[in-house]
C-alpha cells in the first residue's frame, strides 16, 4: 500500500504522544517517592527494590518483545503494549501493601520492553541519513515526561494522591492502544533502505534464526552492547534518586525544586535532539561520526556532574547552571546508539538487535536505584548519585571508542548485503518480465 506523504509524520506524532505520556507514567513515581515511602513506611532499599523490580521484568521481556516484532505487525503489538501499561498501572494504584505495591509495579515492565518495535517501523518511514534526528526527536519524550510527571506531582499528588494519579495514566495507556490499534499501519521492512527505494518489494526478506544470531558477530554491536551494559546506569540513578537528593540532602522546597529541575529538563530534552541531528551530520562526513558524538557527550557529561555536585549547598543558581549544562550533554548518545544499531543491521532483524541492546542497557542498569539507595543508607545519595554516574560513563567512553574503529567496517558490510538483495530483486523482475 502506498503511504501518503505526510502520512509518516503522522505516525512520528502518534509515537511521539505514545512515548511521552508513557514515560510520565514510568518516572511519575520519582516525584512522588516520598509520599510513597511514608505512605507505606519504607526506606530508600526497599523503594529502590520497586523500580529495580520493573526494570529486571523489562529487561527479561526484551528479547521475546524483539522476536515477536521482527515476526509479526509491528503496529498491532505496540497497541497491545499500551494496553497492558494501562491494566498494570491500574494494578499499581490499588495496591493495599507494600509487598504488593511491589510485584504490581514490577508488572509495568511488561510493557516498558516495547520500543524496539517502534524504532524498526520508523527505520522504514525515514532513510539511513535521517534516522538520528528522528529517534532524538522521539526520546525528547523521556525527559519532557518526567517534567509532566514533576509539574503534576508537585500541583497535583498532594490533593489527589498517588493512587488517583495512577488512574489517569493508566486510562492514557488504553486509549492510545485505541489509537495506534486503529491508526498506525505496517510497512515492509527495508523500504527506506536507499539501495531498495527503487523496489516495489523490500519486505520480501524475513525473520530467520541464523540472521538473528549473525549479530552476535559483528565486531561493534558486541561493543555497543557492552557499553550499553554501564551506559543507562546514571540515567536510572539521576531519574529515580535525584529529586528526594534536593529534597533532603539539598534541603529545596518543592517550588525551588521544580524551579531548578524545569530548566534542566527542557535542556536534557534539547540534548536529545541536538545529539541526533549533530549525529546525522557527523555520520554524512564520516561513518564513525555517530559514536564520535556519542563519545563526545558521555566524556563532557561526566566532567560536568562532577562540577555540579561540588558545589555547596547554598549556592542554588550555581549548581542550576551546571546541572543545565550536565544535561545538555548527557543524552547525546541516545539517539546515536540506536541509529547506530540500525546502520549495521539488516531490516529483518532490526527489532531483535535494539532489544538485545536494550537487554543489556536495562539488564545492567536495573540493579542501579537499589545499589543507589544501598550507598545512601550507608553513605549519602550526593555519593551515590557521583560514584555510580562517573564510574559508568568512565567505562562506557573507553568502550565508545574500540567501538567508533570498528563500526566502519561493518557499515559497509551491511551496504553490500543490501545491494546484493537489490541486484537479486532486480533480476529476479526482470526474468519475470
Amino acid at each position: 500500500m502506498k503511504q501518503k506523504p505526510n502520512y509518516r509524520w503522522y505516525v512520528v506524532s502518534v509515537f511521539f504522544l505514545f512515548m511521552l505520556l508513557h514515560q510520565s507514567d514510568r518516572l511519575l513515581i520519582a516525584p512522588m517517592t516520598t509520599q510513597i515511602m511514608e505512605d507505606f513506611q519504607i526506606n530508600e532499599a526497599q523503594m529502590g527494590a520497586v523500580v529495580t523490580g520493573a526494570l529486571l521484568v523489562g529487561a527479561v521481556l526484551y528479547p521475546l518483545w524483539g522476536v515477536l516484532y521482527d515476526r509479526y505487525a509491528r503496529p498491532k503489538l505496540l497497541a497491545l503494549a499500551a494496553a497492558i501499561w494501562g491494566a498494570t498501572t491500574w494494578l499499581s494504584a490499588i495496591a493495599p501493601t507494600y509487598r504488593g505495591f511491589l510485584a504490581a509495579r514490577a508488572t509495568t515492565g511488561i510493557d516498558d520492553s516495547t520500543y524496539p518495535g517502534l524504532y524498526s517501523l520508523l527505520s522504514d518511514y525515514f532513510g539511513p541519513e535521517r534516522r538520528g534526528k528522528i529517534y532524538g526527536l522521539l526520546q525528547l519524550t523521556q525527559p519532557l515526561g518526567y517534567m509532566l510527571g514533576l509539574i503534576v506531582a508537585t500541583f497535583f499528588a498532594g490533593t489527589m494522591g498517588w493512587r488517583k494519579i495512577f488512574y489517569v495514566t493508566g486510562a492514557a495507556g488504553i486509549l492510545l492502544a485505541i489509537l495506534i490499534f486503529f491508526t498506525v499501519r505496517e510497512i515492509p521492512r527495508g523500504a527506506s533502505e536507499p539501495e531498495l527505494s527503487g523496489l516495489t518489494t523490500p519486505g520480501v526478506y524475513r525473520f530467520e534464526w541464523k540472521v538473528a544470531l549473525d549479530l552476535f558477530r559483528k565486531p561493534t554491536l558486541i561493543l555497543l552492547f557492552a557499553q550499553g551494559f554501564v551506559g543507562v546506569f546514571p540515567w536510572n540513578v539521576i531519574t529515580f534518586w535525584f529529586f528526594r537528593y534536593l529534597e533532603v540532602e539539598r534541603d529545596y522546597d518543592p517550588n525551588a525544586i521544580l524551579f531548578t529541575l524545569a530548566p534542566t529538563i527542557l535542556i536534557l530534552a534539547a540534548g536529545y535532539f541536538i545529539g541526533g541531528l549533530i549525529g546525522d551530520y557527523a555520520f554524512r562526513k564520516n561513518p564513525r561520526g555517530r559514536l564520535l558524538t556519542a563519545l563526545f557527550g558521555v566524556v563532557a557529561g561526566a566532567i560536568f556532574l562532577t562540577l555540579t555536585m561540588s558545589v555547596p549547598h547554598d549556592q542554588q543558581l550555581l549548581f542550576s547552571v551546571l546541572m543545565a549544562v550536565t544535561a545538555l550533554f548527557m543524552p547525546f548518545a541516545a539517539s546515536n546508539v540506536v541509529a547506530t544499531v540500525h546502520d549495521i543491521t539488516l531490516p529483518e532483524v532490526r527489532s531483535t538487535a535494539l532489544a538485545v541492546q536494550l537487554f543489556i542497557e536495562n539488564g545492567g542498569a536495573a540493579i542501579a536505584p537499589l545499589l543507589a539507595g544501598l550507598i545512601a543508607v550507608r553513605a549519602s545519595l550526593h555519593v551515590a548519585i557521583l560514584a555510580i554516574c562517573v564510574s559508568a560513563w568512565t567505562v562506557g567512553a573507553i568502550v565508545l571508542i574500540f567501538a567508533a574503529r570498528k563500526v566502519p567496517e561493518d557499515i559497509q558490510i551491511l551496504r553490500g548485503q543490501l545491494q546484493t538483495r537489490a541486484d537479486e530483486l532486480s533480476a529476479a523482475r526482470g526474468v519475470k518480465g
